[in-house]
């Protein structure tokens, strides 16, 4: 006999990581605060290779308004400045000896709106991606099924389930958004 091909711990991994990648795509979004993540997507091109800005040096938020680069090796220094300033973020690093200053300017009220639109189109992504989880779990269900590994009540009580979680994904997701748009509009 068949396994079933509904695996519900499966669904729930795989909700949960895209509330995870949406954290972590939140977690990118500028908010006027000084926020360490804020440096996640920087590459920097040292040794001849691209490596994220995390594997060459040590970054640290010493003050609200300021994030602070130390970079390990010296000859890297103005790789690191470039990749940063090349980022798109909108950052202007102060070099220090080996140490980067980056002062967060003040958001403009059309940059904290286009940035508020980003975190609900990282949020939709997020959401799509667990509705396509749903319908993988609900056409197992529905293969399960018809393989008559499953009564019709069972798959319909499971599809229950399937729903169930995705409602509550959804809530999760919807709530890790509206919290960071509150965050970048500063309210």
């Amino acid at each position: 006999m068949a396994a079933p091909t509904y695996d519900k711990a499966d669904l729930e991994r795989r909700m949960h990581g895209a509330v995870e990648a949406l954290k972590h795509d939140l977690g990118g979004l500028r908010t006027g605060r000084a926020n360490i993540s804020l440096l996640d997507p920087v590459t920097v091109e040292v040794y001849g290779s691209q490596m994220p800005i995390n594997q060459v040096a040590t970054v640290s938020a010493p003050e609200p308004r300021m994030l602070s680069v130390q970079v390990w090796d010296k000859s890297n220094v103005g790789s690191v400045d470039k990749a940063i300033r090349s980022a798109g973020l909108g950052l202007n690093p102060i070099m220090d000896g080996q140490t980067l200053r980056l002062p967060i300017p003040d958001l403009t009220e059309e940059r904290r709106k286009e940035l508020a639109k980003l975190a609900s189109q990282y949020a939709e992504k997020a959401r799509i991606a667990v509705r396509n989880v749903r319908r993988d779990g609900n056409d197992n269900l529905k293969t399960d099924e018809k393989k008559h590994l499953i009564s019709e009540d069972e798959r319909k009580r499971a599809e229950t389930e399937v729903q169930k979680l995705t409602d509550s994904t959804i809530a999760e997701i919807d709530a890790a958004a509206s919290a960071k748009e509150k965050e970048i509009l500063g309210k």
